[in-house]
């Protein structure tokens, strides 16, 4: 670039999204980095841009949303055919848009009642942008030093979130530690969500995906018969899922612009 001639504007939205990404987010050298996120403002600045990227930024119809009987967005020869298949069993589909070891960045598809289960997000940084429709969104929080139940092996928790959020809504953003970090989706219409990861999963590193199942606080009991503050409904007993969960998940073909690693 020569010299006193400004930098090229973006070329689109997703390459002003990533391009703020990797100035914001370092490249893991260790879990230790991992763990610690970047200032507050920096990570307002990529909220605030996702807060502007609409369906059609990342190359999503913007019409005709409720008329495909749960598909969302994406549709096959197959399912337009005659023997649809049942909503139940209708497919989570991923939008994958890019991915180094600092973040990733890519877009869930839930149909009508679709569910992603309570799992947590260990050491990482997580933005979350619904681009259309609405889902319930429940999240919690460790509650720390930790509180142990006395008659099985789970975890207190606070709860942080549990809301309907339907777009447009501002960006949602849950830290290693705070905001929200283990959460679940239930879908009430068809809807898509913008995700950033930073870092991304990685069983290498240590960040490996771990899924929950919650119980009323009251349900259990803890040793040393816990208090807590405020009401005891906004707590509750989080355990381990130990056998495998099986989540009907699909890669997709995403169709917006793509990203250019080379501009910076």
């Amino acid at each position: 670039m020569a010299w006193g001639v400004p930098p090229r504007p973006p070329s689109s939205r997703v390459q002003a999204l990533y391009e703020l990404c990797k100035r914001t987010f370092p490249f893991p050298t260790d879990a230790a980095a991992s763990s610690s996120p970047p200032p507050a403002h920096a990570i307002r600045s990529i909220s605030s841009l996702m807060d502007t990227i609409t369906p059609a930024d990342v190359g999503l119809r913007d019409d005709n949303l409720e008329d495909d009987r749960g598909h969302g967005f994406f549709e096959s020869n197959f399912l337009n055919g005659s023997a649809r298949v049942a909503r139940w069993a209708q497919p989570i589909t991923y939008l994958h848009i890019y991915e180094c070891d600092a973040f990733s960045i890519g877009i869930f598809c839930l149909p009508t009642s679709a569910v992603i289960p309570l799992h947590d997000h260990p050491g990482m940084t997580v933005l979350s942008k619904i681009l259309y429709g609405s889902m319930h969104v429940k999240s919690y929080d460790w509650v720390e030093p930790t509180v142990l139940a006395s008659s099985q092996p789970a975890r207190l928790a606070k709860l942080h979130t549990d809301d309907v959020q339907t777009a447009p809504c501002p960006t949602s953003i849950l830290y290693p530690r705070s905001g929200g970090n283990l959460h679940c989706f239930t879908s009430v219409s068809s809807c898509a969500v913008l995700d950033i990861l930073a870092p991304p999963y990685s069983e290498d590193a240590g960040r490996i995906c771990t899924y929950f199942h919650d119980y009323p606080f009251s349900s259990l009991s803890a040793a040393g018969h816990t208090k807590v503050v405020g009401s005891p409904e906004n707590y509750a007993w989080i355990e381990a899922i130990n056998t495998p969960v099986n989540i009907y998940m699909r890669p997709g073909m995403y169709t917006g612009p793509t990203v250019q690693e080379h501009q910076s």
